[in-house]
């Protein structure tokens, strides 16, 4: 039940609780017992943005659909309801786009093979009519 990620995540908010002294202390100690440790702490302080004066609990609050109930459950239904209905929404227009992109890529592709194909036929229709006009009469004739 309490796994090691719930652990952090428990250390975590507990740290916030007590603002940027307390992920400082940590870090310190940290650096003191164990200095990759103290870099860790070190790293995710600054990717997080904790080390500022404006360290706020809010800032740093995780989000995700299933994170926190407000008490109200028709409002968490709702609320599920409504943000699964936008995860479905979102990917069928990231489908929608991958599909237009790759009709695009499609015409452009052929349009490309129409000009090489145009190319190609061009210069053989060409040397073999500067044969024939260059040498008149038996093609046997001709010098090899």
């Amino acid at each position: 039940m309490n796994s090691p990620a719930h652990l952090l995540e428990q250390a975590r908010d507990k740290l916030d609780e007590h603002g940027t002294k307390a992920w400082i202390a940590t870090m310190i100690l940290g650096f003191i017992f164990l200095w990759p440790v103290g870099l860790v702490i070190l790293f995710y302080m600054i990717g997080t943005n904790r080390m500022g004066k404006n360290c706020n609990r809010s800032k740093w609050h995780r989000r995700g659909r299933h994170s926190f109930t407000t008490g109200n459950t028709a409002f968490d239904a709702y609320r599920d309801e409504t943000i699964k209905r936008l995860e479905d929404e979102q990917n069928a227009f990231q489908n929608f786009l991958g599909n237009l992109r790759a009709s695009k890529d499609r015409v452009e592709f052929d349009q490309f093979m129409r000009e090489q194909n145009a190319k190609d036929v061009t210069p053989e229709s060409t040397s073999s009519e500067t044969r024939t006009s260059e040498y008149p009469g038996n093609p046997a004739q001709a010098p090899a």
